[in-house]
């Protein structure tokens, strides 16, 4: 007969290296405390890695380098595990996702639908940051992180050489996606974001 810990372990493995894990992933396998110290054990062991206070990790492995990070994306799917809960990368993030910055930021910033959350690892601070229903009506979408991306950029500082870059990175139905999600950004945006689902000149 299995204990918890070795379907806990079952779990993490079958899942693979890379992924990051709270203990309310596997509450169905036990009670909470239960659950905590086969956690507590496998940290003890090295199966598994200790990354904040209820955060864990099976940290991927290099052959050169020994454990890596954890990516940020793994973190914040992790810190919001809790019920349906959506995030959309913002701010410096966002915009060095789409390669319109080469800033890779300290803090990075989702926002989210869910409570608000921090964490730092390493040199970085994930942040959860909650926020209005109109910002996260494009969440999951590459729109959602486009327009993020071009409110941190701000209307001032946009130039024909951020739309140049998005029309060849994006496809023809991310493109498609936001044209049609331009109803969510801000007015100034709209003219740039028809540019680069369209090919409409902003100026038109």
């Amino acid at each position: 007969m299995q204990t918890i810990e070795d379907k806990i372990v079952s779990r993490i493995y079958g899942t693979g290296r890379g992924w990051c894990f709270t203990p309310n992933n596997f509450w169905d396998l036990g009670k909470p405390e239960a659950v905590r110290i086969a956690l507590f054990r496998l940290v003890r062991k090295k199966t598994i890695r200790r990354l904040a206070n209820g955060l864990y990790d099976y940290p991927r492995k290099h052959a050169q380098l020994g454990l890596l990070s954890p990516s940020s994306d793994a973190v914040a799917r992790a810190l919001s595990s809790r019920g349906a809960i959506r995030l959309q990368p913002s701010g410096a993030y966002a915009a060095n996702l789409l390669g319109l910055s080469e800033q890779v930021p300290a803090r990075i910033v989702y926002l989210t639908d869910g409570a608000s959350r921090r964490v730092k690892i390493g040199g970085r601070e994930i942040i959860l940051r909650r926020t209005t229903p109109r910002n996260m009506a494009t969440a999951n979408r590459i729109s959602g992180t486009v327009i993020q991306a071009l409110k941190f950029i701000g209307k001032e500082r946009l130039t024909t050489r951020h739309t140049e870059i998005l029309r060849k990175k994006l496809t023809a139905d991310d493109k498609k996606c936001l044209v049609k999600d331009r109803i969510y950004a801000p007015e100034w945006m709209h003219k740039w974001l028809m540019e680069v689902g369209r090919g409409t000149p902003p100026n038109a």
